[in-house]
């Protein structure tokens, strides 16, 4: 019986039973308000897409999320679970306190593709420069350059727009398959320059930039064999071959190289873009 019900009557067991019913209902009802003002704190900030990073992550096959410490021998079955975001990982400094420091960075262009030693790297295939002024540059790296050839269309962030780790940095459509290029680092767009592929963002990031994420030195090496053993799954071997060019070095545009029915899975593979 409920209060409206003529019979009702205010005993222990229906004090007892409203109680624990409008406990209930209350604990929801906080739950719901506090999830929407997450939400909604968490667009303000930008946050939206690098959350739902996590999400696209998550869906990526075992073999797309090696932890750079597997890659590098101090972790050899370990696989990433922080979404390649090594700044909130409790093993990370650990892990990397074992690493060899004296192993020689190798030029990377020996891989078939060119991967400077002046900068760092993000998995999803963008360098990062600290720059004197105390910006920081921001591109696609070789190897992603020559994935998406000449894109017909390239969208970059406007100057005075937020960058989150692993949000969208820029959007490209390449032979008519849209992909996005993810952020290696967080901070305010100030300037975006170049054309095509060949784009640049300077990035503010408002303090002493923390990139610890980002791949450097010798480890970058470990990474490029790495990214070329994907490559090389995605297209198979036929493929592969009229990818390279003489020499081992990859062709300029990969992309021309392949079926359509490939190139778009060859994107998202490489791109971290599921």
């Amino acid at each position: 019986m409920f209060p409206w019900s003529p019979e009702f009557a205010w005993d222990a067991y229906h004090v007892a039973f409203f109680g624990a019913l409008y406990s209930v209902l209350a604990t929801v009802a906080g739950t719901l308000a506090v999830a929407a003002w997450r939400a909604r704190r968490d667009a303000r900030e930008g946050q939206t897409a690098a959350i739902a990073w996590h999400g696209d992550f998550a869906e990526m096959p075992r073999s797309a999320r090696h932890c750079r410490h597997q890659l590098t021998g101090e972790a050899p079955d370990r696989t990433c679970g922080n979404g390649f975001d090594c700044r909130h990982c409790a093993e990370h400094p650990r892990l990397e306190a074992l690493r060899r420091k004296d192993e020689p960075a190798e030029p990377a262009e020996r891989f078939g593709f060119s991967l400077p030693q002046d900068r760092l790297y993000h998995r999803g295939h963008t360098w990062v420069r600290p720059e004197a002024d105390g910006t920081l540059s921001v591109g696609l790296d070789d190897l992603a350059r020559r994935l998406v050839g000449t894109p017909e269309r390239v969208e970059l962030p406007a100057a005075g727009e937020r960058l989150q780790v692993n949000g969208p940095a820029a959007r490209l459509t390449t032979r008519g398959h849209e992909v996005r290029v993810l952020s290696p680092v967080e901070g305010i767009v100030v300037e975006a320059s170049g054309e095509g592929p060949a784009f640049t963002l300077r990035v503010d990031p408002g303090g002493t930039p923390d990139l610890r994420h980002l791949l450097s030195g010798a480890e970058v090496r470990a990474w490029a064999l790495r990214e070329l053993e994907r490559l090389q799954g995605a297209l198979g071997s036929s493929a592969l071959g009229a990818a390279l060019a003489d020499g081992g070095e990859l062709v300029a545009d990969v992309g021309e190289a392949l079926p359509g029915d490939r190139y778009d899975a060859l994107l998202g593979e490489m791109l971290l873009e599921p």
